[in-house]
């Protein structure tokens, strides 16, 4: 998937040493508020989720949706139990309930059942209502890191 770059390019190398302040709860995510790894543009893009933009190029291939549980990256994946699995059933999207219910301060696990939730009611109508609320989600930043 496409993304602009918001961190240095040694980023995955210093993740293990930056495993233990791992602040998700749930194991499988990582996400920290101050991450050193994230540049000073990085940060204004993450903030304002400027950083997916390019995910639109994304949708225009097919290869996303604008709605739908966001992409998980492989090393994740190789984490999740097979009911977590589910959550791969269905095109990943640019935005998601739990992006605009919280972010980053869902945990994991609620992550998890919260897209599954969508994949069970997903609609026209439930996924105009989730990208009208990406607007004031992104505007507030509340949860993102």
């Amino acid at each position: 998937m496409w993304k602009f770059r918001s961190m240095y390019i040694d980023a995955e190398k210093r993740k293990a040493e930056l495993m233990r302040k791992n602040e998700m709860q749930g194991g499988v995510l990582f996400k920290m508020k101050q991450d050193p790894r994230v540049t000073r543009v990085g940060k204004i893009l993450r903030k304002f989720s400027l950083d997916e933009l390019p995910q639109l190029w994304n949708v225009w291939r097919g290869d996303m949706s604008l709605v739908g549980p966001r992409p998980p990256l492989p090393n994740e994946v190789k984490e999740y139990n097979c009911y977590q699995r589910q959550r791969l059933e269905v095109t990943p999207g640019i935005t998601c309930i739990w992006q605009v219910s919280g972010r980053s301060d869902i945990p994991f696990h609620q992550q998890v059942e919260m897209d599954l939730e969508y994949i069970r009611n997903q609609s026209l109508t439930y996924d105009l209502i989730i990208l009208l609320r990406t607007v004031p989600a992104v505007l507030k930043a509340r949860g993102a890191y």
